[in-house]
């Protein structure tokens, strides 16, 4: 009974991969448009070798197919699942805004950096562009390390301190506006390909293109796949999409993580007031019970409570490996410093949407002819940016990852700071 229950079940087996519909990871030998057989990386047809990997004929020059196996993870991204969530402040609306009414919307699938942009990481970037670009484009990119100082605080060793010594490496970079948080994105980009470019074209070693690849065949690939500035095509599955700041709907989505209230089919337990369960804001379990999940001022001059037993353990900011993660494996979702996200702020943000991906990058719809700016009763236009989180520097009411604040896109303060997203391509899990 037993063998034949083997053999049964590797003839379904055998039946099914027989059968195998194509797919984007595995599209077959031929079109299923034209039934014409697919080319290789150098043009001949399309016959399957070692490991998959095709080998070429003196066939006629065709369409191109280049194996792929999946998006190559970029560096410090963690892939957050997709889905439908409520959208908005969940809590009373203190300030009287009423600027983010609660609303069901849908994010696709992307992944977001796990923790905020350092110090560190900033300052490898001014690096590369003081040794690339003109002197003039290396000054915009310098954080301004002046927005700790304030007439009425020593806080004069951290404009000196706070972004290039040593002992602040993995802090939050601050002073940074929404420009030059975009700047970033964009140069890492860039760098990023760049790298991966050098190493399709490098030594045959482990990389994060793949494993080894024998002599010859990465750079025969690069030469097929490079296109005229050196970069591979898009087509080649070896260019990274954007690093880009995080849509608002984005941003939210990933720190609320309700991924870790669901139970069953589509029921979750509970909605979350923070990106972790529970109205409290201190951890209510294992060893670190009782300690706070966030960094910031719980109370007028209560920054971190008393010596010997801090309650946050941090004045101004904390290094972003510090409290917990939430259960989508982001850091710092709540506390340590504000983040930029990338919508322009409008106050019926709630009302003109779309219910998948929302994103407003300008006024349409709420243009800002409709606001008094000129006649200083409003403060409204279309460089205004919408940033969340709260930080070492704010109560509570601002960790909810429903509440939302703007600043001028060329504005910075201590307060705030950034991470990147990235859509993910050809997968929801």
């Amino acid at each position: 009974m037993k063998a034949a229950i083997w053999v049964l079940s590797a003839t379904v087996l055998f039946s099914a991969c027989k059968s195998k519909q194509p797919s984007s990871l595995n599209p077959g030998k031929k079109s299923t448009a034209t039934n014409v057989d697919f080319a290789t990386k150098n043009g001949g047809k399309s016959k399957k070798g070692k490991k998959g990997v095709a080998a070429t004929s003196a066939e006629p020059e065709g369409f191109a197919v280049m194996p792929y196996k999946s998006q190559v993870v970029g560096p410090n991204l963690v892939f957050i699942e997709g889905g439908r969530f409520t959208m908005g402040a969940l809590e009373e609306d203190v300030m009287n805004s009423r600027d983010n009414r609660e609303r069901t919307v849908s994010v696709q699938s992307f992944y977001m950096d796990e923790t905020e942009i350092t110090n560190l990481n900033y300052l490898e970037y001014l690096h590369y562009v003081q040794r690339d670009s003109s002197a003039e484009v290396a000054s915009k990119a310098l954080p301004d390390t002046t927005v700790w100082y304030d007439p009425l605080s020593f806080n004069d060793s951290y404009v000196t301190y706070y972004f290039r010594h040593p002992g602040f490496r993995m802090y939050p970079v601050v002073g940074v506006s929404w420009v030059q948080a975009n700047d970033y994105s964009i140069w890492r980009t860039n760098f990023v390909n760049d790298n991966l470019a050098k190493q399709a074209t490098g030594k045959p070693k482990k990389s994060s293109l793949g494993g080894k690849k024998k002599k010859g065949q990465a750079m025969a690939e690069s030469e097929a796949l490079m296109s005229t500035n050196a970069r591979p095509a898009v087509e080649s599955g070896y260019v990274l999409p954007n690093y880009r700041l995080p849509t608002e709907a984005e941003w939210e989505y990933a720190a609320k993580a309700m991924i870790g209230t669901q139970y069953a089919d589509e029921n979750q337990s509970n909605q979350r007031i923070y990106p972790w369960d529970g109205s409290s804001l201190r951890n209510p379990r294992g060893k670190h019970k009782g300690e706070m999940m966030a960094n910031f001022k719980r109370a007028k001059g209560d920054y971190a409570g008393i010596a010997g037993k801090s309650n946050d353990g941090a004045i101004i900011t904390e290094e972003v490996y510090k409290y917990p993660a939430n259960d989508f494996g982001l850091y710092n979702m709540a506390g340590n410093v504000n983040e930029w996200v990338y919508d322009v702020y409008r106050p019926l943000s709630s009302m003109d949407f779309k219910d998948l991906n929302p994103l407003r990058r300008d006024g349409f719809l709420d243009e800002e002819k409709r606001y008094d700016v000129k006649g200083n009763n409003s403060v409204i236009n279309d460089k205004l940016r919408v940033y969340k989180g709260g930080s070492w520097n704010d109560v509570a009411y601002w960790l909810s990852p429903g509440t939302r604040r703007f600043l001028s896109q060329d504005s910075s303060t201590a307060m705030i700071g950034f991470r990147c997203a990235m859509i993910s391509t050809g997968r929801n899990k």
